[in-house]
C-alpha cells in the first residue's frame, strides 16, 4: 500500500474549515463519552538548543468513523533568527486503526492552525450570542487568521477589530481580510467590546480586564500554552462562565493555570469542559449568561479529527504524493 504525503499547501487545501469544525466537535463529544484514548502529552526538553519536542498521540471513535494518529511538534524560539525556520514545526502521522498502516504523513503546522481555529468555533457556537456580528482579535500572529476563518463559519461576522502592537503585522491581517469583512485596527478594549473575541498572544501578564469587554462578550483564550502564561485578568475570569477543553491541561498550562495554582480560581469556578456542552450534560449559553470564556490548550484528538478530514478530502481530490513507505512486500 501507499502512504500519502501531504505538504502544508495540501493540508490547507483539504482542511475545509466547515468540515474541520464539525469533526472537532465530534471529537469533543467522543472525549466526553470516553470513546477515545489520549495519553498525556510527553515532552523532550532541549535547553541546550532553547527548545523542546512534544508528542501527542490519540485514537477516537465518533460512532460514524474512527481514526488514530500522532503529532510530533516542537517549540524552538531561536529558529526564526538563527535558522530561518518557524518557531513551531509539526508532523502528523495519520494511521489506519484497523491495520496500523500509515495512511498519511502530513504537515502538522498548518493542521494545528486549522484545528485550533475550529476548536474556538465550536466553543463560540455554544457560548456566544446567536446574533453575534462583530469579532475582536487580540494578537495578529499566524493563529489569528484561522480564528476568524473558523468563527465566521458559525456566526455571521461582519465587523472585525484587530489589536496588536506590531503595526506591520496588523496591516497584514487587515489586508488579508478586507475584501471579506469590515476590518480595522483598534485597541484591546475596542476588540474586547465585540461580540466574540479571540486572544492569541504569548503574554505572561494579563492584558484583558473586565473593563475591556461587554456584558455578553464571548472570549476564546487561545494564547496560554505553558505554565505562567495568562492573557485574561483574574477578576474577568472569576466573573465569567469558564469552559475548558481538558482539566489537566488547562490547570497545568492553560489560561487558568496561574490563578488556579495561586488558589484564586478553583474547580467551583469552572462551568464545564467543552465536551459536556457538546453532549448536552451541561448547559450552553442562556439568556442570562454574561461573559463567557473558553480556555483552549489544544488536544491530540483535535489533530486526529482534522487529519481525518484532510486525508478523506485529499483522496477525493487526488491530492498529495503517494509513496511506498512500508515497501513492496509490506514488511
Amino acid at each position: 500500500m501507499n502512504t500519502l504525503l501531504l505538504d502544508s499547501d495540501d493540508v490547507d487545501d483539504n482542511a475545509r474549515m466547515s468540515a474541520v469544525v464539525d469533526a472537532v466537535e465530534e471529537a469533543f463529544g467522543s472525549f466526553e463519552r470516553g470513546d477515545c484514548q489520549m495519553p498525556a502529552k510527553s515532552y523532550i526538553d532541549l535547553p541546550q538548543y532553547n527548545g523542546d519536542f512534544r508528542s501527542m498521540p490519540a485514537y477516537l471513535d465518533t460512532g460514524e468513523w474512527d481514526a488514530a494518529g500522532l503529532k510530533w511538534v516542537n517549540v524552538h524560539p531561536d529558529n526564526p533568527e538563527k535558522h530561518d525556520l518557524p518557531t513551531v514545526l509539526g508532523t502528523m502521522i495519520y494511521s489506519d486503526p484497523v491495520t496500523a498502516a500509515p495512511l498519511a504523513i502530513m504537515d502538522g503546522t498548518a493542521l494545528t492552525m486549522k484545528r485550533t481555529g475550529a476548536a474556538a468555533a465550536v466553543a463560540t457556537d455554544y457560548l456566544a450570542v446567536e446574533d453575534a456580528t462583530s469579532m475582536g482579535i487580540v494578537g495578529a500572529g499566524v493563529q489569528s487568521y484561522t480564528q476568524l476563518e473558523a468563527i465566521s463559519e458559525i456566526r455571521s461576522i461582519e465587523e472585525v477589530v484587530v489589536a496588536d502592537k506590531d503595526d506591520e503585522r496588523t496591516q497584514q491581517f487587515i489586508d488579508a481580510f478586507d475584501d471579506q469583512f469590515d476590518v480595522r485596527a483598534g485597541s484591546i478594549s475596542e476588540a474586547g467590546h465585540c461580540d466574540v473575541v479571540s486572544t492569541v498572544t504569548p503574554v505572561e501578564e494579563p492584558i484583558v480586564g473586565p473593563e475591556d469587554v461587554t456584558e455578553h462578550t464571548h472570549i476564546n483564550a487561545m494564547g496560554a500554552d505553558a505554565e505562567g502564561k495568562q492573557e485574561l485578568d483574574d477578576d474577568l475570569l472569576l466573573d465569567a462562565t469558564v469552559v475548558i477543553d481538558d482539566h489537566e491541561q488547562c490547570t497545568h498550562s492553560g489560561e487558568i493555570n496561574v490563578p488556579y495554582h495561586e488558589g484564586i480560581l478553583s474547580d467551583a469556578d469552572i462551568h464545564a469542559e467543552i465536551g459536556e456542552l457538546v453532549v448536552g450534560d451541561e448547559p450552553a449559553r442562556t439568556d442570562d449568561t454574561g461573559v463567557t470564556v473558553f480556555d483552549s490548550t489544544g488536544l491530540a484528538i483535535q489533530d486526529v479529527a482534522a487529519a481525518h478530514v484532510v486525508y478523506e478530502h485529499a483522496l477525493e481530490n487526488d491530492n498529495g504524493s503517494p509513496f511506498g513507505l512500508i515497501g513492496a512486500d509490506g514488511v
